[in-house]
């Protein structure tokens, strides 16, 4: 008989049809739920990395108060962090010629905000832009990025003290608080070196060196030099 079955096949199709719409729904819900549960569980892993991070950057910017010691005659750390270099340079444009200079390395742990070594008139203040080594090297200090603090001394007339703070390969911010003709305290923060780098401290020919290579000391309080 003419179009007999059509309506059975009809029936079919949209049987079939309706299936695959229903396998397609299915499948995208399950879909949904791997990646929702991938989503999830990346969204836990980013939380935890960034309350790590948040963590480790309260801990880097961490700021404790300094005891300055109270000795008239003595040059304090200008840096938290490790001495790796006793010698004596020229520094031309602050001290003006032959002078004492003690580097120390500041790695990721240690404090990171520079204090002043002495008490007086900050003098001098110059950015010089540079490279980016590794502040590991000691060659740093005279390729890198670096700002010059020169502070002539209200506690010993005459007296110059340079200090050089210098960036890293991570550290490529430094971020001053003094100016020139500001008037700083002996331990007074002056700046803040974002992650490793390094930081020297300028002498006079005549100071007395304190500290020992490979001591580690600290900002404000440790006393690096004398005054006979």
């Amino acid at each position: 008989m003419k179009h007999a079955g059509k309506a059975s096949q009809a029936g079919l199709r949209l049987i079939w049809w309706t299936l695959i719409l229903l396998l397609v729904v299915c499948g995208g819900g399950m879909l949904a739920v791997v990646l929702g549960s991938l989503i999830a569980s990346g969204a836990v892993f980013l939380l935890v990395l960034w309350a790590l991070f948040a963590v480790f950057t309260l801990y880097f910017f961490r700021d404790p108060e300094a005891r300055v010691p109270q000795a008239p005659n003595g040059i304090v750390a200008p840096a938290h962090g490790k001495v790796d270099l006793i010698d004596e340079t020229e520094e031309p444009l602050f001290v003006g010629g032959r002078c004492q200079r003690i580097s120390v390395f500041l790695s990721v742990i240690d404090v990171h905000v520079q204090r002043a070594p002495v008490g007086g008139r900050v003098a001098f203040a110059k950015h010089t832009p540079g490279q980016f080594l590794s502040a590991l090297k000691t060659e740093s200090a005279l390729l890198n990025e670096n700002v010059l603090i020169g502070i002539e001394s209200n506690e010993r007339p005459g007296e110059r003290i340079g200090v050089r703070l210098i960036a890293g390969v991570l550290a490529r911010r430094i971020v001053t608080w003094v100016a020139e003709n500001d008037e700083v305290a002996r331990g007074e923060r002056i700046s803040l070196i974002q992650f490793g780098s390094r930081c020297e401290l300028y002498l006079p020919p005549g100071a007395q060196v304190q500290v020992k290579l490979g001591q580690h000391v600290v900002g404000g309080e440790t006393v690096m030099a004398t005054r006979g």
